[in-house]
């Protein structure tokens, strides 16, 4: 199987994102950027990027900014616009390397769970860097919000300019990911999780809702949705409604009812690998 390479690439504010980097051997068949949810990183995803490598696609999967291998500032971000640039200066950067070395093959933009608000945000601003999107149980129509006692006091740190505070991810119990026992041990005592943010991020995030609720009418590209049946985080039945605004109507939605959030860690992962690869070749032969 294919191992991959923990490489960096330096943001256009200097900071140093790490990401782990798959490459197939001979010519790419495609490139895949891959952004996170806000409590995993790089790390949780190897299997199938290693599965994606092997079956000819190069593979970029980032740790968010102070998250997962980026030690920096952790659990924080200073605007929006920092989150956005991020892969848009990454995308361009693979975009042009693409160009040169197999200007037919797809750049595709993969996301899981909270990076679904940000995946589609960036194919809205800017639909001339990806050929196709993947939304992997995206975080956009999420079961999980904060209460009214925790937006007032969000809007009352933005009013006093509180950005610093950390505040924990109401995602603690690692059932909500998966069924598995063994991949339940493996997210309470991963070391790279993000536990807590600043309030820094919430204002950002909270921006991002509002960015990609207004995203559909400006993403063009094919998309491709894959929802877990028994999601606790997700509300699948709103995610399909906001799916059905996306402007190209060959898109797809697969849905395996018999799989908790994270489909990475369920017992049938391969089912989902081999329907996203599958997906993938189709992207290839429309851009041919």
């Amino acid at each position: 199987m294919p191992k991959s390479d923990i490489k960096t690439f330096i943001a256009s504010d200097g900071y140093p994102i790490r990401f782990r980097h798959w490459s197939p051997e001979g010519v790419p068949r495609g490139y895949v950027v891959a952004i996170h949810g806000i409590q995993s990183h790089s790390g949780w995803y190897t299997y199938s990027s290693r599965l994606l490598c092997a079956a000819g696609y190069e593979v970029f999967y980032l740790d968010r900014r102070g998250s997962g291998l980026n030690e920096q500032d952790r659990g924080d971000v200073t605007h929006l616009e920092r989150l956005l640039y991020d892969v848009i200066q990454f995308l361009a950067q693979v975009g042009a390397q693409r160009d040169k070395s197999a200007p037919e093959a797809p750049v595709i933009l993969s996301s899981v769970s909270w990076g679904g608000k940000l995946a589609v945000s960036v194919a809205a601003k800017r639909p001339q860097l990806i050929d196709g999107m993947a939304l992997l149980y995206p975080g956009i129509c999420a079961r999980i919000h904060v209460n009214w006692i925790q937006n007032i006091q969000l809007k009352l740190a933005d009013l006093f300019r509180v950005r610093s505070k950390r505040v924990r991810i109401p995602l603690d119990d690692p059932a909500l990911f998966t069924t598995s026992s063994e991949w339940q041990e493996f997210i309470q005592h991963d070391p790279l999780a993000l536990k807590d943010v600043t309030t820094s991020f919430l204002l950002a995030n909270r921006e991002l809702d509002r960015l990609a609720y207004q995203a559909p009418e400006f993403v063009v590209c094919p998309t491709l949705l894959l929802l877990a049946g028994k999601d606790r985080i997700i509300d699948n039945d709103r995610t399909k409604r906001y799916f059905d605004r996306l402007q190209n109507k060959a898109n797809r939605t697969i849905e395996y009812p018999e799989s908790a959030h994270t489909l990475e860690f369920e017992p049938d992962r391969d089912v989902f690998i081999n329907d996203l690869i599958e997906w993938m070749q189709l992207i290839d032969h429309e851009i041919e």
